[in-house]
């Protein structure tokens, strides 16, 4: 065998899928890699063992001695083999796993504990030892375990199968006693736990830890990449919702068909449609790595259309949840008046579609998105399904009222109208927090308002004016900010830059709500999207600072914090994050600029220079215009 051949020999116990995951991988690299096949192409006796009944000679009939000769002479020799290629060998199953079947066989034969089995193999393998040990030496072996603890990896071996005799179930749990065993004397050089991991994170951890051994493999699969993919009937609005997804939230539009295919003629698989549906998702998935290995700054995908639900299921299986299943449900006298070739011809697609199992998608869909109504209400099931994968959750901690440094009258009206929203069998709201200066321990008495976020539902509203009727006295003459969200805005992200500011800030605990429902969960943009949605925030207040110093005399507080919340954007996108209005303009301006920032919240001349000022940082971002003769 050639020097330049690298042999990576992929071990474990059944049902770890050792097999998938290599044919993934061979199928990803090419000609350059080469398949050993399986142990029975290997030695001339298999032919007459599986005649007989393979089970009944690996447990019964076969002396153990035939066995271990058998096993380790096909071993032996499909490690010899050499076709002359140069580049990558792929096994199923590395040297060390003949000890570990044989000591397991053995165990389950002679009744042996795990290391009388053990010692038994070895003297049964001792003719073969010199030439095993050179052949294990030879290759990289990587292991799976379905878990750490071989007792539920066995459990988890077993549950893939439809039958299982006593045999079958004492082997397996020697099996992966033995295999533990070989782990914890180093005999593979990575140990990759599944764990219930889906195959393509597995196939991405194993590629991650093979391509620094070897170039050829590629050093990744779809990691990070998110994947919506589209099933529905036909006219049902696929197109208009991939076009969407594309248009609001950056996904790339692929055609499921394309990407088979082109997979298929790289395999030299003549016809993709007559192979196996397991296959044709495997080969949908080599596209779909391929398509993201070449496009790496694309980290949002759509698959259109979904027609065939034995693959869209593997597939499913395949991707958990990197891939988001959306059935787009849209009545038939609806679809049938949007195609373009008439009725007839919308029903004959159908047929097509239903026979493919189409209609069962589904059953199985993360969401089915009713695109019976506006194109508005679409949009916003859409948001929400990209949003669900994109926005993690979390539950809010809170913290007391008193622990905001309020003032008393302040902190006896936010009491009230927590006890009349929240107390009771039926709360009013499902989450309340004090934002602003206020919940930053800066509120000023006769400049601050006092700004509350809420989250409650629409059917709450006349509950809530009667309970701020009731407690608004306590306020005097301080002004309320009160902004009202529903959780079907907030995880549709139909929010405006500043509330999506402070779900960014509830979700990563800066900000604590004085109450949050109990079992509450909010969605926590990140940090990337709260600065992109701030620009919206900068070109509001670039226009408010005009209107402002366009008035004869500005409103002062008004243009002080107007001027404010555009330092902060300036700020953000130099990575710098800053709550407070003074220290905003002070770090923007000048560190020693912050007595100037401090007579602007009383003199109209520093008030509108400092406002010019930075408003001429805002334009500064702007390219230029050439002046028109």
């Amino acid at each position: 065998m050639g020097d330049d051949v690298v042999t990576i020999a992929l071990s474990g116990a059944d049902n770890t899928g050792k097999t998938k995951q290599l044919g993934i991988l061979a199928r990803r690299i090419g000609p350059a890699a080469e398949a050993t096949g399986p142990l029975d192409a290997h030695d001339v006796r298999w032919a007459d063992i599986k005649k007989n009944g393979m089970g009944i000679w690996w447990f019964e009939t076969g002396p153990v001695q035939e066995v271990a000769d058998v096993l380790a002479a096909s071993y032996l020799q499909r490690s010899h083999h050499d076709s002359g290629a140069a580049g990558l060998r792929f096994m199923d199953r590395g040297m060390p796993m003949l000890e570990a079947s044989l000591a397991a066989t053995v165990a389950v034969r002679e009744a042996l504990a795990g290391e009388e089995a053990a010692d038994r193999a070895r003297v049964l393998l001792e003719p073969y030892a010199q030439d095993l040990r050179r052949a294990e030496a030879a290759e990289h072996g990587v292991v799976l375990l379905h878990h750490d603890d071989p007792m539920i990896g066995t459990t988890r071996a077993l549950s893939h199968e439809k039958s299982v005799t006593r045999t079958y179930a004492a082997y397996q749990r020697h099996l992966h006693d033995q295999i533990h065993r070989l782990v914890a004397e180093d005999r593979f050089e990575h140990v990759i736990v599944i764990d219930g991991r889906p195959v393509v994170a597995v196939q991405d951890d194993l590629r991650r830890r093979l391509h620094l051994r070897a170039p050829l493999v590629p050093g990744g699969c779809l990691s990070g990449v998110r994947i919506v993919a589209l099933g529905g009937m036909s006219e049902s609005g696929k197109s208009t919702a991939g076009e969407y997804l594309r248009t609001r939230h950056g996904h790339a539009r692929l055609k499921i068909g394309y990407l088979i295919e082109d997979a298929a003629h790289r395999a030299g698989i003549a016809d993709p449609y007559a192979v196996a549906s397991v296959m044709r998702a495997e080969l949908l998935l080599d596209g779909l790595d391929r398509y993201a290995a070449a496009h790496h700054f694309h980290d949002r995908i759509t698959l259109e259309s979904l027609h065939e639900f034995d693959v869209t299921a593997e597939l499913r299986r395949m991707l958990g949840d990197q891939l988001a299943l959306a059935y787009i449900e849209t009545a038939a006298e609806l679809r049938a008046v949007r195609g373009t070739a008439g009725p007839r011809d919308v029903i004959d697609r159908d047929e097509v579609k239903a026979f493919r199992g189409a209609r069962e998608i589904a059953g199985i869909a993360d969401t089915v998105v009713d695109n019976n109504g506006s194109r508005l209400a679409l949009e916003r099931r859409l948001d929400r399904l990209v949003l669900d994968a994109a926005w993690p959750t979390v539950a809010p901690a809170t913290t007391p009222v008193n622990h905001l440094g309020l003032p008393v009258p302040l902190e006896v009206f936010l009491t009230a109208f927590l006890e009349r929203t929240t107390v009771g069998p039926g709360p009013l709201i499902d989450l309340l927090a004090v934002t602003g200066s206020g919940a930053r321990g800066k509120y000023a008495h006769g400049w601050s308002d006092l700004d509350v976020f809420v989250i409650a539902e629409p059917d709450r509203t006349a509950g809530l004016r009667r309970a701020l009727a009731e407690v608004r006295s306590e306020l005097g003459e301080v002004k309320l900010g009160l902004t009202v969200l529903s959780q079907a805005e907030c995880r549709a992200g139909a929010v405006t830059s500043r509330l999506l500011h402070v779900l960014t800030l509830l979700g990563a605990g800066s900000l604590l709500p004085l109450w949050a429902r109990p079992g509450l969960t909010l969605p926590v943009p990140p940090l990337a999207d709260d600065v992109a949605a701030s620009m919206e925030a900068g070109v509001q207040s670039a226009v408010e600072i005009r209107r402002q110093l366009l008035k004869g005399t500005p409103d002062l507080r008004a243009l002080f914090k107007v001027t404010a919340l555009l330092a902060k954007v300036l700020l953000r996108f130099d990575g710098v994050e800053c709550g407070g209005d003074a220290e905003a303009l002070g770090l923007l301006i000048h560190p020693a600029g912050m007595p100037r920032v401090q007579r602007a919240r009383t003199d109209h001349a520093t008030a509108q220079d400092l406002a010019q000022h930075v408003l001429d940082r805002w334009v500064a971002t702007m390219p230029t215009v050439k002046a028109v003769a």
